[in-house]
């Protein structure tokens, strides 16, 4: 993997990410495919919409189909027929949202399958080879998530357990890439460490420096963000956060989330983001537009014959109107899900797109000034 930092306006970055299946121009927005599928569409959609990288699920592929039938087939980018890059999680927002389900141990993570109650246990190596079989571009390690708010002594565990498991997963994932090069067969997996610490100064710093310290990450994710502090606390947490990263590898915050949330996490330094919002607000009727968001279902757009966005040129704008996603909306037309998320994915890529270019020609203030001024209008 190779990371280009190409330009920097205040904190912004704008980059090249280069992974085995393609470069990655930076900032970016993953599509989120939980099933190794963005739902309501396929892969003939994502590269209509040129994204570049989508995120997969390692618990949920983990269990359904299986890691080791997807590798059978010949990892995810043969099994699902995608050219581009995977970036798989870990778990470990499983482990945060499926609680009731999980045990967290010194070694990893127990749990019990939602689907059928099986028992199984999550280690930092396991959860590598999982994502050996899945074959994805950009591999996280096993974090301990924590929501907020949280007791100091329950961020202190998750921050020492998660350090404890990056040693484990990068000593692994060392051992991995020269047993492959000995069998003449390098790896194209990177692997990415997750900073915790709630949003606690104090606990990021250490968090930051105990895993930075341990050399060899391909990038720094930040986690336990986007789980219930205010967004006023989140922004300032990634103030104090991504000058805690090294200049010259990716930072990606993990599962956030709205426009207004990646524009200032670009802002602040943030090279790479997911989030499900697009396309589960999509389904249920809220559309994102350049002017705040949009609720199909309402009355008030029966009749209205613009596109969902008029700045907006993706395949739905272009061809159909207000009228016609609102009366399939109401109608419970499955064409309506793939049309609206269509929209709401173009919306979110090109949302990042447009903060590159404004990067790469020293205009992300005269960016960010419009964005918030559009939505005001």
């Amino acid at each position: 993997m190779e990371f280009n930092l190409q330009k920097t306006d205040n904190n912004a970055r704008a980059g090249i990410l280069k992974l085995a299946h393609g470069e990655v121009p930076t900032p970016i927005f993953m599509p989120v495919g939980t099933q190794a599928s963005v739902k309501a569409l396929d892969f003939n959609d994502l590269l209509a919409l040129n994204a570049p990288i989508i995120l997969g699920n390692t618990y949920h592929l983990y269990l359904r189909p299986n890691d080791e039938i997807i590798a059978t087939l010949g990892g995810l980018h043969s099994f699902t027929k995608f050219p581009r890059n995977f970036l798989t999680d870990s778990g470990g927002f499983q482990a945060f949202s499926l609680n009731s389900n999980v045990k967290h141990q010194e070694d990893g993570i127990l749990f019990k399958s939602h689907i059928d109650g099986s028992r199984h246990f999550f280690s930092p190596q396991k959860v590598l080879d999982i994502q050996y079989n899945l074959n994805s571009d950009i591999m996280m390690i096993l974090d301990d998530l924590v929501g907020l708010p949280a007791s100091k002594e329950r961020i202190l565990e998750s921050i020492n357990r998660t350090t404890k498991w990056a040693k484990d997963a990068i000593t692994y994932h060392n051992f991995k890439k020269q047993e492959a090069i000995d069998c003449g067969n390098p790896l194209t997996n990177n692997i990415f460490a997750i900073v915790q610490g709630g949003t606690d100064k104090e606990f990021r710093e250490a968090s930051a420096r105990d895993l930075t310290s341990l050399g060899d990450f391909d990038g720094y994710a930040i986690g336990g963000l986007a789980v219930g502090e205010p967004n006023a606390e989140m922004y300032a947490t990634l103030d104090f956060t991504t000058p805690l990263l090294p200049k010259d590898k990716p930072r990606y915050l993990m599962g956030v989330g709205t426009p207004q949330d990646i524009v200032e996490a670009i802002a602040r330094g943030v090279d790479m983001f997911d989030c499900v919002m697009p396309t589960r607000n999509a389904r249920n009727g809220t559309i994102f537009t350049h002017f705040g968001k949009l609720a199909i279902k309402s009355p008030r757009y029966k009749l209205d014959t613009q596109p969902l966005d008029p700045k907006c040129h993706c395949y739905t704008c272009t061809n159909h109107t207000r009228a016609y996603l609102h009366h399939l909306f109401r109608a419970g037309e499955m064409s309506y899900f793939r049309l609206s998320s269509i929209h709401n994915l173009a919306h979110y890529l090109n949302l990042v797109r447009n903060a590159r270019e404004a990067i790469l020609k020293g205009e992300f203030m005269q960016f960010y000034k419009k964005f918030y001024a559009e939505l005001e209008s």
